[in-house]
């Protein structure tokens, strides 16, 4: 850890992720010294954070339009918990209080895991606005008045003024308030059984999947309409055929590409989140000899392929409309392919299979 008067920094490892919650906590597992074969790779740490989800809401009153996202809301405080850590979320519209937070933090030489919005990242150069955009403060200066920040999409540590930062940190934009948002993490001198807890998280994936029916992004217009869960992969296969009919030929256009980068880079992975639950679920496999584990990583795999081919037909040259027909002719097979991973991630997470790897 470098320190002086002025200036803090942590000693932190960092690999560049696929999407900033599971490449953050992977960072930070690896910095806590834990893991079960070596630091865990980030789609093992989404696999056990139990956050496989899916949301579809198209709403004319949002810009883009249409919104779609592969995971819950929880994997924050659910994957730490499941791992035996203590969370703690913080959260104020006091700019002062919010940045004492982590400046206490990284001054005892830990890690501060907090909320930005990227349309307020000077490193990132993006306009879109997302709130619960996950970094890592692991140092300050208050000389240059500026904090080093590590991020999933960036290989090397960023230096972000503080009056950015905090603005990233106050945001009001889309989905929620920033509010100073910090996760204060206390790890475990070592992890649970790996076997036990990733039949939790697959329950919880495959439970999220089947109870989830409503708009959990936009409620009560309207102008939306929108599901999660299984019913989100129905309505959306059903409703891409009908963007033609909703959207004007110019708008068509930017809605197709605003699809293409949600499933592919919008800091899921690729595939929705499904090829990082593939690759994690492959681990866990390999790494407790459960072959229902196996069958969870098949079933994700198909899911993200087929994800990722409606993305690359939307994103295509030609006309916007004859890419929407392709589009749709692909996302039909996505409902059942879906339920595939969902029965699957049921078998592997009842709790009779515990301790009977075939």
């Amino acid at each position: 850890m470098v320190n002086s008067s002025n200036t803090e920094v942590v000693e932190y490892p960092h690999r560049r992720g696929g999407h900033c919650g599971s490449g953050a906590m992977r960072d930070l597992l690896e910095w806590a010294g834990l893991g079960w074969d070596g630091p865990p790779a980030e789609g093992l740490v989404f696999a056990l954070s139990g956050a496989l989800d899916l949301a579809y809401v198209r709403d004319a009153a949002l810009m883009p339009p249409v919104y779609l996202v592969g995971r819950g809301g929880d994997l924050e405080t659910d994957l730490p918990t499941r791992l035996g850590a203590e969370v703690s979320v913080h959260a104020t519209d006091d700019p002062q209080e919010g940045w004492a937070w982590v400046r206490d933090a990284v001054r005892e030489g830990r890690p501060a895991l907090v909320w930005a919005d990227i349309a307020e990242l000077p490193y990132l150069r993006v306009r879109l606005q997302m709130s619960r955009h996950d970094i890592v403060v692991i140092g300050y200066d208050d000389e240059q008045q500026v904090a080093h920040v590590v991020d999933n999409d960036r290989d090397e540590v960023q230096l972000v003024p503080y009056s950015a930062l905090a603005r990233a940190r106050s945001s009001q934009g889309f989905p929620v308030p920033t509010r100073h948002t910090y996760f204060d993490i206390a790890w475990p001198d070592r992890l649970p059984d790996l076997a036990e807890i990733a039949q939790t998280a697959f329950a919880q994936a495959a439970e999220a999947m089947t109870t989830s029916t409503g708009s959990s992004i936009v409620t009560g217009r309207d102008s939306a309409v929108g599901a999660t869960g299984l019913a989100a992969v129905d309505l959306f296969a059903e409703d891409l055929a009908k963007w033609p009919e909703v959207f004007p030929d110019d708008i068509l256009d930017l809605v197709l590409q605003g699809l293409s980068a949600f499933v592919e880079k919008a800091g899921t992975g690729g595939g929705l989140f499904r090829r990082l639950l593939s690759s994690g679920a492959g681990d866990i496999a390999r790494l407790t000899g459960d072959a229902r584990a196996n069958e969870v990583a098949a079933a994700a795999h198909l899911c993200a392929e087929t994800w990722s081919l409606v993305a690359s037909l939307a994103r295509q040259d030609g006309p916007a409309r004859g890419r929407v027909e392709q589009a749709a002719r692909s996302a039909a097979a996505l409902p059942s392919l879906e339920r595939d991973l969902v029965t699957a991630l049921e078998i592997a997470g009842a709790r009779q299979n515990l301790g009977t790897p075939t």
